[in-house]
């Protein structure tokens, strides 16, 4: 009997200890090189400003005279992918999303080229008088979401950010391998992306909808979908927190 009692104990123990250590992921690469595009080199800047709520119009005004012109200029190596201000969520909110086409040396040399331009300056002095705060991300895009490309309007667009619990970035990537499958029907899937500097192993889906019982309509659709259910309670797991922003285009981004 007690050799029994201590085999069984041996075995509850075993058992208990398997719930709480994680094996070792076998990968010797990056977890960025394996769950981004590799066709391309684009690197993104997500900005988030918050903005005094008596100067949100005169804000607007400002980035729409100046983000243009770095937008167009074939001096610097990077576009405007869309720019928003939040409608639902955190209030009197703007948020840019920028694409720089060739990665970190693209970056810089945007960069640099922007401290040397007067009216650059001046615009980032005006603009800081503007802000309560502001805060930006550079992120890769997932292998398996879609370009970010301009579209027609009107539009309202849906960021939701995750932050994902530390090391499961390769499990969330596929699990959502998969699950894109299921949310591309209507067109709404704009871009998915993954944080490498600023807070980390924070995921953004970025979505776009006619109106917001478009939304409610695409977002139950999929419920019906067999497997959809499984990835949803797959990927739970994964996340500490997530947030949604519903958001308004400005008139000059390409995400309409």
């Amino acid at each position: 009997r007690g050799k029994g009692s201590s085999a069984r104990s041996a075995r509850e123990e075993s058992w208990l200890k398997s719930l709480f250590v994680r094996k070792v992921d076998p990968r010797k690469d990056a977890h960025s090189n394996l769950l981004a595009k590799r066709e391309t080199s684009s690197l993104y800047k997500l900005q988030f400003h918050n903005v005094k709520p008596e100067c949100l119009e005169a804000y607007n005004k400002l980035c729409q005279e100046v983000l243009p012109k770095i937008h167009e200029e074939k001096h610097y190596p990077c576009a405007l992918v869309g720019t928003w201000n939040t409608w639902y969520g955190e209030q009197d909110q703007a948020v840019h999303l920028w694409r720089y086409e060739g990665g970190y040396p693209a970056l810089n040399e945007v960069m640099s080229k922007l401290r040397q331009n007067k009216e650059f300056t001046e615009f980032r002095k005006e603009r800081g008088n503007m802000l309560l705060s502001r805060k930006n991300q550079l992120l890769l895009e997932f292998s398996f979401w879609n370009e970010p490309v301009p579209r027609d309007g009107p539009n309202i667009y849906e960021l939701r950010s995750y932050q994902l619990r530390p090391g499961t970035m390769i499990e969330w990537g596929n699990y959502w391998a998969r699950a894109i499958r299921f949310r591309q029907d209507s067109n709404e899937a704009v871009g998915g992306f993954f944080s490498q500097i600023g807070q980390l192993y924070m995921v953004h889906h970025l979505w776009a909808y006619k109106d917001l019982q478009t939304r409610e309509d695409i977002r139950n659709a999929a419920w019906h979908k067999p497997g959809w259910d499984e990835l949803v309670y797959y990927t739970v797991p994964l996340i500490q927190e997530m947030e949604s922003r519903i958001m308004i285009p400005l008139k000059i981004s390409p995400l309409q």
